[in-house]
């Protein structure tokens, strides 16, 4: 069975998005969903099955559907984890609504962050056994302490991260396949907090994901950091998101992986 990811298209309220850490620009909605449509067949191209989330078009934000739930492969359960999160902005909080049917129906178990805990799943990285979570303007310490509270029965470390130069930690740092932090040094808080750190030239080159087989889903606008992944063995597979980028989106946002059938 191919993996699967979790999508949601564009709202026609997109271009009212919540800006925090950017000059606000216009956004061209019909772009970008030709945008999305694209990153899409990028995913499906590359073997991925799409899983549509019910649109929820009062929420311009919506899109960035990677906020909403955070989903942990459980090596000590038969069942994988969905968490169910608590959006730190209270115009996306009702984003979640209509995930649970959607993410149970994937035979995950589901836990929920509550009041008065926040979470954004932009703010979780995972990398191997060790979740890092962003504490910054969305993901408050109670959430934080809700997911510790879920996850370390289950074998996992929780490490929270400071973030105050950008929205999440993954709009500074992601993680290549084999574990190695990567960011763009003059956004990260502290890169002395991963065990593996490796800076990139380019904003946007900070944010991948993996496609498995090697291949990596990143931004169009980073070919330096394109071609220093090639040179570590990687095969980047671009997408063009500028409109989703100027509401400090990125390729992470757009989409949550299932990685087990």
């Amino acid at each position: 069975m191919a993996p699967r990811a979790l999508v949601r298209r564009p709202g026609p309220l997109l271009a009212d998005g919540i800006v925090t850490h950017l000059d606000r620009e216009p956004v061209d909605v019909d772009l970008a969903t030709k945008q999305w449509d694209a990153y899409s067949e990028a995913l499906m191209s590359n073997g991925w099955d799409l899983i549509p989330v019910p649109p929820a078009d009062d929420c311009p934000d919506a899109v960035f559907v990677e906020d909403a739930v955070v989903v942990f492969h459980m090596l000590d359960s038969f069942r994988d984890l969905a968490v169910i999160t608590r959006p730190g902005a209270d115009a996306r909080k009702p984003e979640t609504g209509g995930l649970e049917p959607i993410v149970t129906g994937q035979r995950y178990s589901v836990e929920h962050i509550v009041e008065p805990g926040t979470l954004d799943g932009g703010d979780v990285l995972k990398v191997g056994s060790v979740v890092y979570v962003g504490r910054g303007g969305r993901t408050n310490g109670e959430g934080i302490r809700q997911l510790r509270a879920i996850l370390e029965p289950h074998g996992m470390l929780v490490v929270a991260v400071p973030v105050t130069k950008v929205l999440h930690l993954k709009s500074a740092v992601t993680a290549l396949p084999d574990g190695t932090v990567i960011g763009y040094e003059p956004l990260v808080d502290d890169d002395r907090i991963f065990d593996r750190f490796r800076p990139v030239p380019e904003e946007s080159g900070s944010h991948v994901v993996d496609l498995g087989g090697g291949r990596l889903l990143m931004a169009a606008d980073a070919p330096r950091s394109a071609e220093l992944f090639r040179d570590l063995g990687y095969e980047p597979v671009t997408v063009d998101i500028s409109e989703f980028q100027k509401l400090e989106g990125c390729v992470t946002c757009l989409s949550v992986r299932l990685r087990r059938p």
